[in-house]
């Protein structure tokens, strides 16, 4: 069974050679389609041993995906962006699911790493190399229309799905999002597709999502509503559309609205994994409300999904501290700081409560580690303000 990687790139150099290390010892192909890289891109896929095509950018991601499709000669084919890689771990579940004779598609879980909202997200990246799978839409470029329609002419195919997590995409931190001015692009290119297609769900949850990131809230609102009557029983797109709806409600305040859409998004029939932003902001909102007992339950459940979960940790830890449950909220930021030993902010509420506790030196333990972490991450600013505040109480911290 031949597996073939396709990429396309442009001044990638900073992360292709990650990306490509991770999928060598699954693939026995790599196709790289270059938009007109500038830098040390090209020789770095060459070092790989990679088949090396090149394409002119035409605004259009479909179309440069589906370029590079074009020279694959693989069974099967691994999409990957220069910015993600392949958990090495999950290689051995790929390897058994390709063997299955009804696959044409296989869904993987892909970690969004430094995202600021929904952690996890499912994406149709491994599939076989039939002739009629192709990418469709301009931005956020997906199979997924081409496979269904297949599936309606070759009923006996099927989709299927890997727990765990396959991919770690780090292109959503928010450096990144900044230096590529990818809101920017996205949106030139979402709002003409939707222009030609006003009652595609997908699309509506896509742009809708970034008009919240543009401030456009009303328009978001009225955007995500529409695609929530178009999506019918596709329930990722539906629980994108309930998700970012929530979102948008709370930038307006609006708890109510906020909390019922996250509501409709968590009793979806999808995959557990892809409902921890949801869980996650709904007891953000109930903690805020003052609904301590509700935002308890709904971090616990992150946990549950996730054990690794770190800001859930983090979050339980904040809600047991308000409700006076500190021996609890100790364990829960110490599990949070086990998991993130970088984690300055939790370490400071650590000392808060273990000065809350009477543990006044493990206290200061917790508090200069706080501010060595605050100073090493280029928030000296906070770790004045603490040093300032411990001072204030008459505890002196020597960092």
């Amino acid at each position: 069974m031949k597996i073939s990687l396709c990429t396309i790139v442009k001044n990638e150099e900073s992360t292709l050679s990650k990306c490509l290390s991770s999928a060598k010892k699954f693939v026995n192909e790599i196709v790289i389609l270059d938009t007109g890289s500038t830098d040390k891109t090209v020789s770095i896929a060459q070092g790989y041993g990679a088949k090396v095509h090149h394409f002119e950018w035409c605004n259009d991601f479909s179309a440069a995906r589906n370029e590079a499709l074009k020279y694959v000669t693989g069974d099967w084919v691994l999409v990957l962006d220069a910015d993600e890689t392949l958990a090495p771990e999950i290689i051995p579940q790929l390897r058994e699911a390709i063997q299955r004779e009804e696959y044409l598609l296989i869904n993987l879980v892909r970690d969004e790493i430094g995202a600021v909202q929904s952690p996890y997200s499912m994406v149709s990246r491994l599939f076989r190399n039939h002739a009629d799978i192709h990418f469709s839409r301009p931005y956020h470029a997906l199979v997924d229309d081409s496979v269904s329609e297949i599936l309606r002419k070759e009923p006996h195919w099927q989709i299927g799905y890997i727990q765990g997590i396959a991919i770690l995409h780090s292109g959503y931190q928010q450096s990144e999002i900044l230096k590529k001015n990818k809101l920017v692009k996205a949106q030139a290119a979402m709002e003409e597709f939707f222009a030609n297609n006003p009652h595609d769900a997908y699309v509506c949850s896509k742009l809708g999502a970034l008009y919240i990131d543009l401030g456009n809230i009303s328009q978001s609102i009225q955007l995500l509503s529409k695609g929530v009557t178009l999506a019918e029983d596709n329930y990722e797109i539906l629980y994108e559309l309930y998700y970012h709806l929530g979102i948008a409600y709370t930038r307006l305040k609006n708890s109510h609205q906020a909390i019922s859409h996250y509501k409709a998004a968590i009793k979806l029939p999808i995959y557990p994994l892809l409902k921890l932003g949801a869980y996650n902001n709904l007891g953000n909102i109930l903690k805020a409300i003052g609904d301590l007992n509700g935002a308890k339950t709904a971090y616990e459940t992150t946990l549950k999904i996730d054990p690794a979960f770190v800001t859930g940790y983090y979050n339980l830890g904040m809600t047991l501290k308000a409700m006076g449950l500190f021996r609890d909220a100790i364990a829960a930021y110490v599990k949070a700081i086990d998991l993130n030993p970088n984690y300055a902010q939790c370490y400071q509420n650590l000392g808060v409560v273990l000065l809350k506790s009477g543990y006044v030196e493990d206290s200061l333990t917790a508090f200069r580690e706080a501010i060595n972490l605050h100073e090493k991450q280029n928030n000296s600013s906070e770790a004045q303000q603490l040093r300032k505040g411990l001072k204030e109480m008459g505890l002196e911290v020597n960092s």
